[in-house]
């Protein structure tokens, strides 16, 4: 193993990693958001019977995190986010070939997603960097897909991109 490897071990083990793992039989679309040693991180709480898709993001101990919720009556299919340090609108592209959605960040920089979202494949950024990836391919279960989150990121508000994300297809 050369410096060049050991420094890109180095890099990917400093990245946060989350697995989702969506229940397809569950009332409302709850399920648990796993961290990468197997523990439970964050909750999603599908709300059922709404006239708009609602989701509220949990951490660990139940407290709520944030609120994910469609907007309707707009042009463009929309999620907005909702959280206390700070909102978040997740908005899909009306034409493309590929799934692409822009990510308006309130009082932070901007961020967008080119996604084949029919894989669960795609990458958020910002300016050009990369600050997560998704990818269902790192698991063989069903309806099971992975996050992984670039150092210094916020990872809740990533988390609630993903899931807004996947609402939206």
């Amino acid at each position: 193993m050369g410096l060049r490897d050991r420094g890109r071990r180095d890099a990917a083990q400093d990245l946060q990693r989350y697995q989702m793992r969506q229940q397809l039989m569950s009332i409302g679309d709850d399920y648990w958001i796993e961290d990468g040693a197997g523990e439970r991180a964050f909750r999603v709480d599908g709300k059922a019977a709404r006239l708009r898709d609602t989701f509220v993001l949990l951490d660990a101990t139940g407290e709520e995190v944030a609120t994910i919720q469609e907007r309707k009556l707009r042009v463009r299919d929309t999620m907005a986010i909702e959280r206390a340090a700070g909102n978040a609108t997740v908005r899909k592209a009306l034409v493309g070939i590929r799934d692409r959605f822009k990510i308006e960040v309130d009082g932070g920089a901007d961020m967008s997603a080119t996604a084949n979202v029919v894989d669960h494949e795609y990458e958020i950024e910002c300016d050009g960097d990369k600050v997560a990836a998704v990818s269902k391919k790192w698991f063989r279960i069903r309806d099971t897909y992975g996050v992984e989150v670039e150092p210094g990121q916020d990872d809740a508000l990533v988390l609630a991109i993903t899931v807004a994300i996947d609402s939206l297809t």
